[in-house]
C-alpha cells in the first residue's frame, strides 16, 4: 500500500474517530513523511515547520479582526442591529425576517464567525419572530441562512486564511467578497418574499413606524457603520493594508466599547482571551496542514492531480462544479478554516490549469462553504440554532432548504458573470 494511500485513510480515520483536526493533519503527515523520509527527514521538517507556516505578516489580521469583533459585541452596539432594521423593513410582509438577513450582514461586517453570528441572530431575532407569530420554520431557517453572511462580508477570516493560503493579496479578496455578500444578503431576502407570497400565513405584516424612529435607529447604529466603512475605504483605496486596517479597527471597537460604558477589565481580559484561544486553534490547524502539504509536495500528489484532472475530457466549468460540490460535503462535516486549509495548496493549482482567477475562485470557494454550515448531516449553523433556541433540528432544516437554492442560484450567476465578483478588487489603487 502506497504511503500517500496509508496517509490518507489515516487523516480519514482520525477525523471519524473526531480526533482535532490541528492533531489529525500532524499526525498523518508525519507518519507519511516517516515512511518516504525516515527519522531524520521527519524530524528536520518538524524543526521548521512550526515556525515558518505561521509566520505570515498577513495572519497578524485574524487576531485582531477577531478582537475587533468582541469589543464590538461588548459595546451592545450589535444587539441593536436587528431592531434597527426591523424600523426600516419590518411593515412588509416578512419583514422581520428580512431584516434578520440585514442584521446578519451588519454582524458579518463585524466578525468573522458565522456560528457567533447565528448564535446572537437566535437569540434576539428568532424570538421576536415567533412572538409576532411568525412560521417557525421561516424563522429559523432564515437565522441560520443569514448566520453564514460573516464567512463572507469583510472582515472575513475565511478569505483572509484563503490569501495567505494561497499567496494572493488579501486586500483584493476582502473587496471582492462585498459585492457577493450584498447579493446574497438580497437573495435571502428576495427568498423571504417568495415564501410569504406563496404563503402568506407564514408571516405577518407589522405596524407602521414613524421617520423620526428609523432616523434615531441609525444615530444608534452611526459609530459601528462608520467603523466598517473606515475599515473598507482604507483597503480599496491603498492608504492601509488589510493588516494595518484590522488593527485600526480593533482600536476603533474597543473605542466604541468604552463609550458605550460597557468597559471593564475582566471583559477586556475576556474578549482578549476568547481571541487568543480561536487564533491559537486556526494557527494550530495550518502548522498540522503544513505538515501534511511538506508529505504531499514530496510524493508529488499535487502535480499527479493537476495532470489528471488537465487531462480530463471534460469542460473547466463542469470540473469547477464537481470541485464546488465536494466543497459543498466537506462543509457538512468539516470546520471552514480545516477545509482552506486542507484543500486549497491541492485543488489551486487545478484551477489556475483550468484558467479560472484564483481571487473569483476565493469568494466562489467561501460563498460554497456557506451552503455546508446549513446541510446535513451535520450543517453546524443548525445546530448552533437548535441549541440556542430549543428548536427541533428537523424545523431549522426544513426552513433552510429554499436559502439553499438560492444561494446555488447565486453560485451560478457568479460564475455566469464573474465581473460581479472582479470588479471592485480589479479597480482598487
Amino acid at each position: 500500500m502506497s504511503p500517500v494511500l496509508i496517509a490518507c485513510l489515516l487523516l480519514g480515520g482520525l477525523l471519524l474517530f473526531g480526533v482535532p483536526v490541528a492533531f489529525s493533519l500532524a499526525v498523518a503527515g508525519a507518519v507519511g513523511l516517516f515512511m518516504i523520509g525516515g527519522w531524520d527527514s521527519l524530524v528536520g521538517i518538524l524543526e521548521t515547520t512550526t515556525l515558518s507556516s505561521v509566520s505570515a505578516y498577513e495572519l497578524v489580521s485574524i487576531p485582531m479582526f477577531i478582537l475587533m469583533a468582541e469589543f464590538v459585541i461588548l459595546s451592545g452596539i450589535a444587539n441593536g442591529l436587528f431592531e434597527a432594521a426591523a424600523l426600516w423593513v419590518g411593515r412588509v410582509r416578512g419583514g422581520l425576517a428580512m431584516a434578520t438577513a440585514l442584521a446578519g450582514a451588519g454582524f458579518g461586517a463585524i466578525s468573522g464567525s458565522s456560528t457567533a453570528s447565528a448564535a446572537t441572530l437566535a437569540s434576539t431575532s428568532l424570538p421576536a419572530m415567533l412572538r409576532q407569530g411568525y412560521d417557525p420554520r421561516l424563522a429559523s431557517g432564515v437565522v441560520a441562512i443569514s448566520g453564514t453572511l460573516a464567512m463572507l462580508i469583510p472582515p472575513s477570516v475565511a478569505l483572509v486564511l484563503y490569501g495567505v493560503i494561497a499567496d494572493i493579496s488579501v486586500g483584493k479578496l476582502l473587496i471582492a467578497g462585498v459585492i457577493p455578500g450584498l447579493l446574497v444578503t438580497l437573495a435571502i431576502m428576495l427568498t423571504v418574499y417568495v415564501i410569504v407570497l406563496f404563503d402568506p400565513k407564514a408571516a405577518p405584516t407589522a405596524v407602521s413606524v414613524p421617520w423620526r424612529a428609523k432616523l434615531a435607529s441609525l444615530k444608534e447604529l452611526g459609530p459601528m457603520l462608520l467603523l466598517f466603512g473606515l475599515i473598507t475605504v482604507c483597503i480599496y483605496t491603498g492608504l492601509s493594508t488589510p493588516t494595518e486596517a484590522s488593527a485600526i479597527g480593533a482600536l476603533g471597537a474597543l473605542g466604541l466599547a468604552v463609550r458605550s460604558g460597557n468597559f471593564s477589565l475582566t471583559a477586556f481580559m475576556s474578549a482578549c482571551s476568547r481571541s487568543a484561544r480561536t487564533t491559537c486553534m486556526i494557527l494550530l490547524i495550518i502548522v498540522g496542514a503544513h505538515i501534511f502539504g511538506y508529505f504531499f509536495t514530496l510524493t508529488r500528489t499535487t502535480y499527479s492531480i493537476v495532470t489528471w484532472v488537465s487531462a480530463l475530457p471534460l469542460d473547466p466549468f463542469v470540473i469547477l462544479a464537481i470541485i464546488l460540490f465536494g466543497y459543498i460535503v466537506l462543509g457538512c462535516v468539516m470546520d471552514q478554516a480545516a477545509i482552506l486549509i486542507l484543500t486549497v495548496p491541492v485543488v489551486l493549482p487545478v484551477i489556475k490549469a483550468l484558467g479560472f482567477d484564483p481571487v473569483w475562485f476565493g469568494v466562489m470557494v467561501v460563498v460554497t462553504a456557506e451552503l455546508g454550515m446549513v446541510t446535513p448531516p451535520v450543517g453546524l449553523n443548525v445546530f448552533v440554532v437548535s441549541k440556542t433556541t430549543g428548536m427541533p433540528l428537523g424545523t431549522v432544516f426544513h426552513g433552510v432548504w429554499p436559502h439553499v437554492v438560492a444561494h446555488i442560484l447565486i453560485l451560478v450567476l457568479l460564475t455566469v458573470v464573474p465581473g460581479l465578483v472582479m470588479w471592485l478588487p480589479s479597480n482598487m489603487q
